[in-house]
């Protein structure tokens, strides 16, 4: 552990895991008095993360106390490749990273953050992913003492916080109608709601990772949702995030038998849908899944008074059908200036990747239609 001052708080980097577990307590003080954090940022969520998907050696939080108490964190870890970066706990599972800056010390603890980055950064460029507008991130990108570039990343969906009907009328009449109707069908069936206990998370996870596995079979699941070390985190942080407030896992029932499944994540500012899992035969029910899980869920928002209700990352077709606002996250890359070489190699790789990738976006669905010709000319 390395340590330094900035006037009257400390700033030390964290590399053992023992003690990033020991923070559990000051580290939930800290999210709650963060008014940017998402439920990404949770002890619970990254905490669990790194159990699942840590490498010995690799850990790096810089952190900041005022006294005793924690104000600041920035919770990332070292990668190797494609060439030396510090990248976020999280990973490819995380929708949003931020840092966490307890609002009251924002002033002391931005620039302190700042400097125990640049030192930790002497060797790595940082690599901030899937940032969303108005973290806290951004002022430390602002006051970084080295070189730095913003870029797009991810682009997610929100809507606001409004009762059920509210939303329906934000949509095209015609759609507003078949949602109503789609409701109708839903309401007839008797499906039933419960929501999930800290102890029947277990049993609770298994049966929605089924589902999804179900609901996706044939589709292009991801790959990564069908692990059992992803099962492991997601199993262990939900529990402690239903216990703390910052989860619920809803189950969905007909006729006793669970038939969907969502796991919401939870912050003072938004409510985020993450995972579900249903099966494929609602459909012949007549039962709409996507708009039974938003009403369920846009209730429970404005019930608890967040202000989002999001569905993460994604521009899937069936979310642009509730005309929600669409909000990109950025990337932030930061380097000493001694590195500046070795930032702008990594921009131009990512740019690159990300020219392929909009490519591929292009090609594929070119491809499907294709494949489609020829299977009709095969039929005849």
């Amino acid at each position: 552990m390395t340590s330094g001052s900035a006037g009257a708080l400390s700033v030390t980097l964290c590399r053992d895991p023992r003690q990033f577990a020991a923070l559990e307590e000051s580290w939930n003080r800290l999210f709650r008095g963060c008014p940017t954090a998402t439920p990404f940022q949770s002890h619970a969520w990254l905490h669990s993360w790194w159990l699942s998907y840590g490498k010995e050696g690799r850990l790096r939080i810089v952190l900041v106390r005022r006294g005793e108490e924690l104000v600041g964190a920035a919770p990332l870890m070292l990668v190797h490749r494609p060439m030396p970066l510090l990248v976020p706990l999280g990973g490819p599972i995380t929708d949003y990273f931020d840092v966490l800056v307890a609002a009251e010390h924002a002033g002391q603890v931005v620039p302190a953050l700042a400097r125990g980055l640049h030192r930790a950064a002497r060797g790595a460029v940082v690599d901030l992913r899937e940032v969303r507008p108005g973290a806290a991130v951004e002022e430390l990108y602002r006051q970084w003492p080295g070189v730095s570039r913003r870029l797009a990343d991810s682009t997610c969906m929100e809507l606001p916080t409004l009762p059920f009907d509210e939303l329906v009328k934000r949509m095209p009449a015609s759609g507003a109608q078949r949602v109503r109707a789609k409701l109708r069908k839903t309401d007839a069936a008797g499906i039933e709601e419960h929501e999930v206990t800290e102890q029947e998370v277990p049993r609770a996870v298994r049966t929605l990772l089924r589902l999804h596995e179900k609901q996706w079979r044939g589709r292009g699941v991801t790959p990564e949702h069908l692990r059992p070390r992803f099962a492991e985190h997601l199993t262990r942080a939900t529990r402690r995030m239903v216990r703390a407030g910052e989860s619920r896992l809803t189950e969905f029932r007909l006729d006793g038998k669970v038939v969907a499944a969502n796991v919401t994540l939870l912050s003072s500012g938004l409510s985020g849908g993450y995972l579900y899992g249903a099966d494929p035969d609602l459909r012949s029910r007549k039962v709409d899944v996507a708009t039974l899980l938003l009403r369920y869920e846009a209730g429970r928002a404005l019930a608890e008074g967040r202000p989002v209700v999001s569905f993460l990352r994604g521009n899937e077709p069936y979310k642009n059908h509730w005309r929600p606002a669409t909000v990109v996250n950025q990337r932030f890359l930061l380097a000493t200036a001694a590195l500046a070489p070795l930032l702008r190699v990594h921009e131009s790789q990512v740019s690159g990747r990300e020219r392929a990738v909009d490519v591929l976006r292009e090609a594929l669905p070119a491809a499907r239609d294709w494949r489609a010709r020829l299977n009709e000319l095969r039929v005849r």
